[in-house]
């Protein structure tokens, strides 16, 4: 019997990508209900009558809630009576965050802390936060924050853990393909519309993940992660020229343009910093990095270690397996999105 049977899910940020991906992964199982909780009215109503169309018998299961991360006691009305949280609001995009960084605080930082203290209070059982691989090495203020919304996530996992309660554990993925922002959708709408495709710069290396193996990743956590566990999902990459080829191949060639790389990035990603690659568990398709145990007496940080003999190296987009064109095309089909763009039948 799945965990998941007769629960109550709630989904923070729940008209986003990885929200749509739980929902049609969830809503035909034996899940009691599944609450969206966002920001965006419309998008809620979009959502609401799409359940209706596609799983005309199941879509009584989802409710949705209005509200914002920043405001403690709408978490407070939508978490009330939940199991298990799967935390995916955010501040997400790179320029906006680098532009505006408070908000990426009060969203990412302060929203994950309000979020953690009315599920510790509620007595929800599990809490997986979403995390993400700019949080590893940040350079930007976007990664700054989700690092920071991991270690406000470990101090909560600590003192829950403490009163026997709500299990926190964290989630980190690379880029998901065809999600909000992502480049795959930009590609294909400057095809479609004639323009040539704007790369900021070929060599360029990301993680590929589709929106099945996000959500696996956060199944798997809650399955097996212990208080403070940070869990990380194995993943292919591969070059943003190669990229761009493959959605050309997909989608017809009008071209590149060079626009070079901007602020904040950075020319391949960090999964787990060589730090965490010293006490990471190898899982089979994720490693498992577990929380510091250690406690609130300080002198344990200065007087207690432990020496490690063999090298650390992080886990990066350049030292996983990199995708050819062809096998990036191949991934490019598995999305739904790319699919329906070229008028294929799921």
């Amino acid at each position: 019997m799945s965990a998941f049977n007769g629960a109550t899910l709630l989904v923070t940020g729940g008209t986003g990508s990885f929200g749509k991906a739980v929902v049609k992964h969830f809503i035909e199982t034996d899940i009691a209900g599944i609450r969206i909780f966002s920001r965006d009215e419309k998008k809620q109503d979009d959502m609401r009558h799409e359940l209706q169309a596609r799983y005309p018998e199941h879509a009584g299961k989802v409710r949705f809630f209005i509200g914002d991360v920043r405001d403690p006691r709408a978490i407070r009305d939508a978490i009330h009576g939940a199991d298990l949280v799967f935390h995916a609001a955010a501040l997400k995009q790179v320029p906006s965050c680098e532009f505006f960084p408070m908000e990426a605080v009060k969203t990412n930082v302060a929203g994950t802390d309000n979020l953690l203290h009315a599920a510790i209070e509620a007595g929800v059982g599990r809490v997986i936060c979403l995390s993400t691989d700019k949080a590893a090495y940040p350079i930007n203020a976007m990664g700054i924050s989700k690092a920071m919304m991991e270690h406000v996530a470990a101090a909560n996992a600590r003192v829950a853990a403490e009163r026997g309660g709500t299990v926190i554990c964290c989630t980190r993925y690379g880029n998901v393909m065809c999600s909000r922002g992502s480049v795959i959708p930009l590609f294909i709408e400057q095809i479609k519309s004639g323009a040539p495709i704007t790369i900021t710069d070929p060599d360029m290396t990301r993680f590929l993940m589709d929106l099945d193996e996000a959500v696996d990743l956060v199944r798997f956590t809650y399955e097996n992660g212990a208080p403070g566990d940070l869990f990380v999902r194995k993943s292919d990459a591969c070059t943003i020229g190669d990229l761009a080829k493959a959605v050309q191949r997909l989608f017809g060639d009008t071209g590149t343009r060079i626009i070079g790389t901007r602020h904040g990035e950075k020319l391949f990603e960090t999964l787990l910093t060589a730090e965490e690659s010293m006490n990471a568990e190898d899982m089979g398709d994720y490693f498992r990095v577990p929380a510091d145990s250690r406690d609130l007496n300080y002198d344990k940080y200065f007087i207690s270690g432990q020496v490690k003999k063999q090298p650390a190296e992080a886990y990066t987009s350049m030292n996983t397996r990199l995708l050819g064109t062809d096998e990036v095309v191949e991934k490019l089909l598995s999305a739904e999105y790319v699919r329906e763009q070229l008028g294929m039948r799921n």
